[in-house]
């Protein structure tokens, strides 16, 4: 379908004229009268009647015209649209995260980021690692938060390094200690956060050779935490997670300081939706700052 020549066609019906359809398209007298040629031959009909005092619809021209009006009208409202996305005037990004990224992150970048682009919309998918890295691939979602390293399919943007904190109840032996010692970690029961297959907390206890007991585990940083302050064990948890937390826990860096990576992982960056690209730009620029 060539598009020009169906509003070469609505053209010279509105003005009556090959010659005036042209001045108004921007193209030659024989331009236009081409382009309805072609189209009558692709169709096998003649749209025209031509005469030394103009031209004039035929039966068949008349039966079509409101059809090709309307694609004509269809494709001018498809390139505002695409006019409007690259103005950034409307648009949804869609962000797969883990709870302490949502909760202390994005809700401030996604204030920001409004206050100049008030139309865009977010949805925003809460997973576990695992669960993340298959919505980025099967393109769920426009990008995700996650562990580094993870899968090498992925382009991957570094963001930050997340200190690993021990949590204890305040009535803990420990609870007044500096630094927590490795080997302590299996003398109470522990509650294990696992987001899916990357687990950075049982990296700890391989590395170092130990074996807690292993009495709860879940995704859920703040049932963790719940369960910590009512006494049931200890934990493991990122620090950024235990940032303005409404439990009574204390929190202890390990004798052998431990970290996770987090990144923003994405199949293409350069194939990101506009909005996508440029809430991107926004998070990272404020990252930096």
């Amino acid at each position: 379908m060539n598009i020009q020549k169906y509003m070469a066609f609505v053209k010279a019906v509105e003005y009556g004229s090959f010659t005036k359809a042209a001045e108004a398209l921007n193209y030659t007298q024989s331009g236009i009268s081409r382009m309805i040629s072609d189209l009558e031959s692709d169709w096998g009909v003649l749209l025209f009647e031509r005469g030394r005092a103009g031209i004039t619809l035929t039966s068949d021209g008349i039966k079509l015209l409101p059809q090709v009006k309307r694609v004509c009208n269809e494709h001018e409202m498809l390139m505002i649209k695409v006019e409007d996305l690259h103005d950034l005037q409307t648009g949804m990004i869609r962000i797969g995260t883990f709870s302490s990224v949502a909760t202390h992150w994005l809700p401030n970048m996604i204030k920001i980021f409004k206050k100049d682009y008030p139309n865009i919309d977010f949805e925003l998918l809460l997973g576990d690692y695992t669960e993340i890295e298959n919505w980025i691939i099967e393109g769920r979602v426009d990008f995700g938060f996650l562990r580094l390293p993870t899968k090498a399919e992925m382009e991957t943007i570094f963001v930050e390094q997340d200190r690993l904190l021990v949590v204890l109840p305040e009535d803990h032996p420990l609870a007044n200690c500096e630094k927590f010692p490795i080997k302590a970690l299996t003398n109470s029961p522990f509650m294990l956060l696992e987001k899916g297959a990357k687990a950075e907390i049982s990296e700890i206890f391989e590395q170092h050779n130990i074996s807690p007991q292993i009495d709860f585990t879940t995704w859920d940083d703040y049932a963790i935490m719940s369960m910590v302050e009512n006494g049931l064990g200890i934990s493991i948890l990122p620090e950024l997670i235990l940032q303005r937390i409404p439990y009574q826990i204390i929190t202890k860096e390990l004798e052998v300081p431990a970290f996770r990576h987090i990144g923003i992982a994405m199949r293409e960056q350069q194939s990101l939706p506009l909005a996508a690209k440029k809430f991107l730009e926004y998070l990272l620029h404020r990252k930096r700052n």
